[in-house]
This record gives C-alpha cells, structure tokens and sequence, in this order.
C-alpha cells in the first residue's frame, strides 16, 4: 500500500471512529397529536413547542437525538426493554412512575383543568362531578386523579386512548366533562368546536403524589449520566434565553412553573 493510501485510509478509519463515537439517543414520543407540544403529519414531520425544545435540549448537550414514535401507554415499557433512551411527551413526574423510571429536572409545570359543555354546572371537584361521565387519556395523570377523587361520585371515568378523542366526545355530548392538561385543553378552546361547545371550569384541587412535580425527560434506573446532561442542558437553555424564545412561539407567557 503506498503512503498515499495509507494516509487515506487512515483517514477513512479516524472517520469511522468518530461517526462511530457519536451518541444517538433515541427520544419516544408518541405520535397521538398533542397541540401544541407535539404534532406529527402525515410526512413524518414533528412540530410543537415540545420538538423545538427536544431539539435545543440535545444541541444543548451535544447529543445526536433522533424520534423514535411509540403510542403513549408504551413509551415506559419500551424504555424499560431497551428500545428507546429516553422520553420527552410531557410525562409528569410522579410517585408512581418513580417506582420504575427515573427523570431530568422538570422544564415545565402546567395545572390540570376540567373542561364542560358551556353553561353546564359542573365543578371541578368531587360535588361538582357527580353523577356525570368524566373522559380521560389512557396511562396519565390524570386517568389516576380522575379515578381516586372523582371515581366515587362520577357515573364513569371514561378512558381514551388518545386526549383528542375524548375532546371529540364531548363536542358530541357522549361524556360530560374530561380532564387534562391546562394548555393542551387551551389549544382546544380555542379551536372552532372547542369555542362552539365548551369552557373551562376551573383547576382540580392539587396531589403532588399524582399530579407530579412538573414534566421531566424519563430515563432508565441507574442511566446517570444522560440525567446529567439532560439537566444541565435544562439549565443552559434557560439561562441563554432559549427556552424563552421557544415558548414565546406558542404561548403568551412562561410554562416554567414555580
């Protein structure tokens, strides 16, 4: 082999070597539509608030991130097996979950809200929801809040696999009130059959021990060192301004949370 081609090939191996030492971390998400956190269309591309800071987060950390889509109720599973690094779909951090998975510091922290037909005496509380059908995501927080405060005063706590099927639900008068998030049901009453049918009764009366501490990036047990990064890129976008500069493209104010 002449000195050229060694040098060449040298150069292909420290090529090699390098593409070979980037990290890829696989981020789930699932691929239900969750306005304005996360979208995807039919081209395969993702958009929402929640993308544009998974996105700086890894650029943040100077992680090679890519999406890998996986329904809600299988991104801890799948986490567990092995087949993704992490999550990033607005997943509380909770008692319940702590059990099996760990979490980034939070990046933000929103209420949750019971949304009814306008003009419908409906609080949100225990009284309030007696007697009525209450929709929620499967596998949430609030599929569990809903069930322990109002599963003994409802007539049924109706579970969805997805957020907009039970916003679908109730536009057409099938359940009587849902729970969810405060700014994903924002992003629906202000939609056009949100506005037409339906407003917000209020917060539920919060339980830290279900509702969390905010929403984090989920990790596996023991997997330190993408906690580590994930934090400090946490930190680093909400210090140089770029976490303000994302939610100020969807939202009037911050979503940080105290």
């Amino acid at each position: 082999m002449t000195r050229l081609n060694l040098a060449a090939a040298a150069l292909a191996l420290g090529l090699t070597a390098g593409a070979a030492s980037a990290e890829t971390v696989r981020i789930g998400m699932a691929p239900e539509p969750y306005p304005p956190f996360a979208s995807v269309d039919a081209a395969g591309t993702w958009t929402g608030w929640e993308i544009d800071l998974m996105w700086a987060l890894c650029k943040a950390a100077e992680l090679e991130c890519e999406i890998t889509p996986i329904a809600w109720d299988g991104l801890i599973p799948a986490l567990e097996a092995g087949q993704i690094d992490a999550i990033m779909n607005s997943m509380s951090i909770n008692e319940e979950r702590q059990k099996v998975i760990d979490f980034s510091d939070k990046y933000y922290n929103t209420p949750a809200v019971i949304v009814a037909a306008k003009g419908a005496e409906i609080t949100p509380d225990p009284e309030g929801l007696s007697g009525k059908i209450v929709g929620v995501q499967v596998s949430t927080i609030h599929q569990t809040y809903a069930e322990k405060h109002f599963g003994g005063t409802a007539a049924e706590i109706k579970v969805y696999q997805t957020q907009d099927e039970a916003n679908q639900d109730l536009v057409a008068g099938r359940i009587d009130a849902t729970q969810a998030d405060s700014i994903a049901m924002d992003a629906f009453l202000t939609s056009a059959e949100g506005t037409a049918c339906c407003e917000l009764k209020g917060a539920v009366a919060d339980d830290p021990a279900v509702l969390g501490l905010g929403v984090g990036v989920g990790l596996r047990k023991g997997d330190e060192a993408l906690k580590e990064k994930f934090n400090k890129a946490i930190a680093a976008v909400r210090a140089d301004g770029t976490y303000d500069k994302i939610t100020a493209n969807y939202f009037s104010s911050s979503i940080y949370g105290e």
